[in-house]
């Protein structure tokens, strides 16, 4: 069956560095259009970046540029979030997403980010 299982969240100080990871099973990886957003208590789910299949042109949330790169690795089926310069109000469960219009749009269990000192 369709699997995404997230990674690499944890607590970190203001300034700060995490890089998630997501891998992949269960479908044609390499074919999906892949992202990562967050939700925070409180607050609707925000997109953070997506990355196209193939090529992997790539587009971010206005919260998050300049600051997080999501790549993917599609012979290792791994999509990749890295995020410096975190700040507080980057705290949130971030959530893997798998996109392919009319044959599947899947979603990781999250993994939690927390920006505190």
């Amino acid at each position: 069956q369709v699997q995404l299982v997230e990674s690499g969240g944890g607590l970190v100080q203001p300034g700060g560095s995490l890089r998630l990871s997501c891998v992949g099973s269960g479908f044609t990886f390499s074919s999906y259009n892949m992202g990562w957003y967050r939700q925070a208590p409180g607050k609707e789910q925000e997109l953070v970046g997506k990355i196209a299949s193939g090529a992997g042109a790539a587009n971010y949330g206005d919260s998050v540029k300049g600051r997080f790169t999501i790549s993917r690795d599609n012979a290792k089926n791994t999509l990749y979030l890295q995020m410096n310069n975190l700040k507080p109000e980057d705290t949130a469960v971030y959530f893997c997403n798998a996109y392919l219009a009319f044959l599947g749009n899947y979603w990781g269990q999250g993994t939690q980010v927390t920006v505190s000192s």
